[in-house]
């Protein structure tokens, strides 16, 4: 269910909508969408992810527009993603092939092809930094200026390097199952209601795009022990991923002639989840399942807590809310939850005046019995 438009008294909605154009431009200053960009990177991916829409500048934009409100922000990327044309969809993505900007893991210390430790704050101490106070443009530029030539004495490859899957170097070993590749067509939760029970697809889709903190809170809840035992991430990696698009007179699947549209960034998370499971003897034995997440962008909180929440609805018989995909699929949708709780401002003169009107004939009721 979705409220966008409402009717009212016209002049009193033009003066709110003035009012606040007011209140954003009284103090007389000017946020530019490139530096949004430039300097809120995480939360133009979490608008990206969240109204699925890979878009920077336009997510930029709608936070530019929304004053910061993220719900506000998804709210409007969503509304325009949905006047643009479907023209095309792209071909399968093999997360082997990414261009990898950061790349971890919490179960061994030793990788194949190491540990990249990249962009993050996982490694800073978290404390208000008073400099940036008096941040300016030439102190900066003198910054980047010192790190460039800094990089200049460092060792650089001069072919790109692919990462391996660390879950890959667990099946060589036979510690973890291998699967045959599902290639069935994804359901399109965008063009097609979501339907109960749900396939993976669709699961994975609704969290893609869910509310980051909705995500990360019922993640948590698992994790805390609403019938989740503790996950182990097994990687975490980071980068551009390359995007292809059939050839539109090509009948021909896997046809080389398929056209390079351009690179997304995305989060990328598998999680190792110990089960217990029955032998031969029917006896219990630890084994692992795996848990995937994946978002646009960098939002690596976001993408574990998918990960536990994927593991988790691939076993609804438990009795756990965090298992019910119907509880978890339909509360963490930002746009549908804001929107449903955010109607409550709207009028509800009629239906409030009629329960009204029914307590006070029980309430004289009660009052003539009493006398």
């Amino acid at each position: 269910m979705g409220y966008v438009a409402v009717k009212g008294g016209t002049i009193a909605i033009d003066a709110s909508i003035n009012r606040l154009k007011y209140d954003r431009l009284k103090g007389e200053e000017i946020i530019e969408i490139n530096t949004i960009l430039s300097t809120m990177g995480a939360m133009v991916d979490q608008v990206m992810s969240e109204s699925s829409l890979y878009a920077p500048y336009l997510a930029a934009l709608s936070i530019k527009q929304a004053e910061g409100s993220m719900e506000e922000a998804v709210f409007l990327m969503r509304a325009h993603r949905s006047t643009l044309p479907r023209l095309y969809y792209s071909q399968t993505v093999k997360s082997e092939s990414m261009l990898t900007e950061r790349r971890i893991s919490a179960s061994f210390k030793d990788i194949p092809g190491g540990q990249l430790l990249g962009t993050t704050n996982d490694y800073t101490h978290r404390l208000l930094d008073f400099n940036l106070i008096e941040e300016n443009a030439k102190a900066n530029k003198q910054w980047l200026q010192d790190y460039k030539n800094g990089l200049k004495n460092i060792a650089v490859f001069d072919d790109v390097q692919y990462f391996p899957k660390v879950v890959d170097y667990l099946r060589e070993e036979g510690l973890f199952e291998k699967y045959e590749a599902d290639n069935t067509s994804p359901v399109d939760v965008t063009k097609d209601s979501l339907q109960f029970p749900a396939p993976r697809s669709a699961r994975l889709q609704v969290l893609t795009r869910g509310q980051t903190g909705a995500v990360t809170s019922l993640g948590y809840a698992s994790l805390r022990g609403y019938g989740q035992v503790h996950p182990t991430v097994g990687e975490v990696r980071i980068g551009s991923l390359p995007i292809y698009v059939e050839h539109p007179n090509e009948m021909e699947k896997g046809s080389e002639e398929d056209f390079y549209i351009g690179d997304i960034k995305v989060t990328e998370v598998e999680s190792f989840v110990p089960v217990t499971v029955k032998n031969e003897n029917n006896e219990d034995d630890l084994d692992f399942e795996i848990g995937y997440g994946v978002c646009y962008g960098q939002n690596e909180t976001k993408a574990i807590a998918m990960s536990i929440l994927d593991q988790c609805l691939e076993h609804p018989e438990f009795d756990f809310p965090t298992h019910d995909e119907e509880f978890v699929l339909l509360h963490i949708d930002s746009v549908e939850s804001t929107g449903f709780i955010s109607h409550l401002k709207l009028p509800h003169y009629v239906t409030f005046q009629s329960k009204l009107d029914s307590i006070r004939q029980v309430k004289k009721g009660v009052q003539k019995n009493e006398n």
